[in-house]
């Protein structure tokens, strides 16, 4: 019964954060009661909390993560240059006549904002904000409105550089090493932010051209689906479509290109992201000192958010394995018929489960530094299993009834569109993301094709 405490723990925190307590102190709390009691009783070893201070100076002195406040930034001061509204005007009027066309708008712009933003609460809101009442207003079904929104609005969690992506790297570059002294190996190998940033790149865009294909489908199978667009204002030249498109695609060049040249590491891009978004807002003249003093307020809320997690789930690991947790999870995979795919398949499993009652950030830091050493460990690719859990994240983000995604929207949507009628519209969206982990799983090159050949 004792080697079961481990899973005990697990199912206790779960069970905290679904009665609504905040994350990191649902994780510090559990962490903690499992500690006193264990010391108590004589089951646990007290003297392993001696090394938490280090491990939390470690997070918090940790270069890669510097990114995630400059990401959050840079995202938030475009959410605040109207950037997005622009966009959506003059993709909107450029596919003109098409069946459809303001569908592909919304879905090309959101792969636009997720690659300047990478956050997927922002770029759901703002685009449910400016492109659902207009999609409604020119007759689109609205179960198919909400859905493409709110599928489009998580590309944010795939497309680099997300913030998804930052938080995965840093794990999986730990549990790389890890599974590598376990091996015997002790001059590892290591995976970078950067690795995975590349690696998510050609999925990302499948992942787009998916949508496009459905959105394409429904509206030459249901007319009265997707009509085509209703321009009102006047002709948009292509200058002004050009004009509206430069600005995001110069910052993702100027992110993305840094760290694909190797002329910049993700944090160091980070700042440039910054910095450009700043520029950004400057030349559309919405750069003052109330928009910069809410930006900083917003970045302070998110990082504060993220790293008092990281604090909690740090806690948690340090008491999960003196409870012998790593060692109970690595049993049963061995011991699990079908090897290798058989516990793949399980971990998949367990993190898209639990993405309905757990946030992307939750499961980043509790469920993958349990998992991922084992599984890498196994002979996985780190920047393949990067990717994988990634995409399975995002598909969690719109499965009803507790995909975060869907909340996101509601928040924001009209009244006249129902719950029901989110759900029922994300639903073929959920499908094509699962289709996607499917590709991914047969022909895994998909992923690591493009690190290979940049990197070598």
């Amino acid at each position: 019964m004792v080697e079961f405490i481990p899973l005990f723990m697990f199912l206790a925190v779960c069970l905290v954060l679904m009665l609504g307590y905040p994350v990191a102190f649902s994780l510090a709390g559990t962490a903690m009661l499992f500690a006193l009691g264990g010391s108590f009783l004589g089951l646990f070893e007290p003297a392993l909390l001696g090394a938490l201070p280090s491990r939390i100076y470690g997070t918090m002195t940790n270069v890669t993560l510097m990114a995630v406040p400059l990401f959050v930034f840079m995202g938030v001061m475009l959410e605040k240059s109207r950037l997005a509204e622009d966009l959506l005007e003059n993709m909107a009027a450029m596919f003109g006549q098409l069946k459809g066309g303001l569908g592909y708008a919304v879905v090309i712009v959101g792969m636009l904002l997720a690659a300047s933003t990478g956050i997927v609460g922002a770029t759901v809101v703002t685009m449910g904000l400016m492109s659902l009442p207009t999609m409604l207003k020119q007759k689109y079904d609205p179960a198919l409105a909400s859905g493409i929104v709110c599928a489009t609005g998580t590309l944010g969690q795939i497309i680099p550089p997300s913030i998804a992506l930052v938080l995965l790297g840093d794990i999986l570059s730990s549990s790389y090493q890890q599974a590598q002294i376990q091996q015997g190996i002790f001059s590892p190998k290591t995976v970078s932010v950067g690795d995975l940033f590349v690696g998510a790149l050609i999925p990302g865009l499948i992942l787009v051209v998916l949508y496009l294909l459905y959105i394409l489908l429904v509206s030459h199978l249901d007319k009265s689906a997707a009509p085509a667009f209703i321009h009102s204002g006047n002709k948009v030249t292509k200058f002004q479509v050009l004009r509206g498109l430069l600005p995001p695609i110069t910052l993702i060049f100027a992110v993305l290109g840094s760290i694909l040249t190797g002329a910049a590491t993700p944090t160091e891009a980070a700042g440039i992201g910054a910095f450009g978004a700043m520029l950004l807002a400057l030349l559309k003249r919405q750069l003052n000192l109330n928009n910069l003093i809410a930006t900083l307020r917003k970045t302070l809320e998110t990082t504060s958010m993220v790293f008092m997690i990281l604090i909690g789930a740090t806690f948690f690991s340090l008491v999960f394995r003196g409870y012998g947790g790593d060692e109970l999870v690595q049993s049963l995979f061995v011991d699990m018929p079908g090897g290798k795919t058989g516990a793949i398949i399980l971990v998949m499993a367990v993190i898209f489960l639990l993405g309905f009652i757990l946030d992307f950030i939750e499961i980043t830091f509790v469920v993958v530094p349990i998992v991922a050493p084992i599984l890498l460990a196994m002979g996985f690719d780190p920047i393949w299993l990067g990717i994988m859990i990634a995409v399975n994240l995002q598909t969690s983000f719109l499965t009803p009834p507790f995909g975060f995604a869907l909340f996101y929207l509601r928040g924001v949507a009209p009244a006249i569109i129902e719950t029901s009628t989110i759900y029922r519209g994300v639903i073929p969206f959920i499908l094509i993301q699962l289709l996607l982990l499917l590709i991914m799983a047969i022909w895994p090159g998909i992923v690591i094709w493009l690190p290979q050949n940049i990197y070598n």
